[in-house]
């Protein structure tokens, strides 16, 4: 389950002005299931996203994350959280473009210290880029780049996935 208490997220454009991202929000999100978050362009939904994967911490209030208050965390705490528990699907997909599309994949196993040839190479079955494991990035469409995203965000059998606009 995850909670979010009363949670607001400034950022600070320069010294007189502020951007108010997400204001007072409290919401109880259920164990399982698909959620979707909508709204339009600039309503805080990837900061929302961002705020419950440890990517940014709030300026007030509390996220609860599987009983842990993952709000007061500290940066070494926030990373393990990500690591062990979030799988993320970004926008523009984060694949490094000098990693083969195996290589992209690995990575999040790499992150967590394990090695699993045969769970990456299932995953690439899942998302149909076996005949691809070599290549690179810019070899390759936008949608097969984001398939190498999702296939990453899979490969850690994370709890929780996070999709900023899959």
């Amino acid at each position: 389950m995850i909670e979010l208490k009363n949670v607001t997220k400034i950022y600070k454009i320069n010294d007189k002005k502020e951007c108010k991202a997400i204001n007072d929000v409290s919401v109880i999100l259920p164990d399982s299931g698909m959620i979707f978050i909508i709204g339009k362009s600039g309503s805080g939904k990837s900061t929302l996203l961002n705020l419950i994967g440890g990517l940014d911490t709030p300026t007030s209030g509390t996220i609860i994350s599987d009983k842990l208050e993952i709000s007061s965390f500290n940066q070494t705490e926030l990373t393990k959280y990500r690591s062990s528990y979030i799988g993320f699907i970004f926008q523009d997909y984060h694949i490094l473009e000098n990693l083969t599309v195996k290589q992209n994949i690995n990575l999040a196993l790499d992150i967590q210290n394990q090695e699993d040839d045969e769970k990456v190479d299932e995953i690439l079955r899942v998302v149909d880029l076996t005949e691809y494991v070599d290549r690179y990035p810019s070899e390759l469409s936008g949608g097969q780049q984001q398939r190498i995203a999702v296939a990453r965000a899979l490969v850690k059998d994370s709890p929780l996935i996070l999709c900023d606009e899959p």
